[in-house]
């Protein structure tokens, strides 16, 4: 059993209650990346998608029924099978992304539509994953972040402006939405503008969403323009 095995509530610097984060706002954030997945053309590799569809649902029951309202409870499994679910995600959507490039580049004039459509969901289900993995690698994860004290945390993969705000407690923790709040902000302006990569392997993420985006927002903008010409 890991250090978060048993449920807990950990108190901020003034004595006051952090409650553990809550199960759904991630939960719901894997199911909309689905959806997404699903609702994509035919040509991006259906046995794939649905494939991953079926997987992650298979990987999400047991850790809802394992954790159901706040993630305050870990063993060894619930780590791994959360943490390869959010890679899981990632590596499909790279996958998808690299087809919807081909798409943008190679599809015919009377299919614009349809693949900038395409473009536009890919982008936000890769921004989603993105978020989904700086949530999960952080600090030893979300369960980790939930219950354990400062000192007993693993080291920080990404410090985040209320990291070094006093007022904000010494106790305070990033939650799902800080991250994707900065996986949307790397995926938009190409760069860290909220939280910045401390580690290699979170500046290694964050230069792969970036120049993924980067790439998507030229070829779209060229598909575009061209589509108009």
């Amino acid at each position: 059993m890991s250090k978060a095995g048993s449920q807990q509530t950990s108190t901020s610097g003034g004595g006051a209650p952090r409650l553990p984060e809550h199960r759904w706002p991630p939960a719901a954030a894997v199911l909309v990346v689905l959806l997404l997945w699903a609702l994509l053309p035919s040509a991006f590799y259906p046995w794939l998608r649905y494939g991953a569809v079926g997987l992650a649902l298979a990987a999400l029951v047991p850790l809802i029924i394992f954790n159901p309202h706040r993630l305050n409870r870990e063993e060894q499994w619930s780590r791994v099978l959360s943490v390869g679910l959010s890679i899981t995600l990632l590596i499909v959507n790279q996958v998808l992304l690299v087809q919807l490039i081909y798409e943008l580049i190679a599809s015919p004039p009377s299919r614009a539509g349809l693949i900038l459509l395409s473009a536009l969901q890919v982008w936000a289900t890769n921004a989603i994953v993105f978020g989904l993995v700086f949530w999960e690698i952080d600090r030893g994860g979300p369960v980790a972040r939930g219950i354990r004290s400062t000192e007993d945390l693993e080291p920080p993969d990404f410090r985040f402006p209320q990291d070094d705000d006093h007022g904000a407690g010494t106790q305070w923790r990033p939650r799902f939405f800080d991250y994707l709040y900065s996986s949307l902000s790397d995926g938009i302006a190409f760069s860290a503008t909220d939280a910045m990569p401390l580690t290699h392997r979170a500046k290694l993420l964050m230069v792969t969403q970036a120049l993924s985006a980067y790439i998507l927002g030229l070829l779209v903008i060229a598909r575009a323009v061209n589509t108009i010409g």
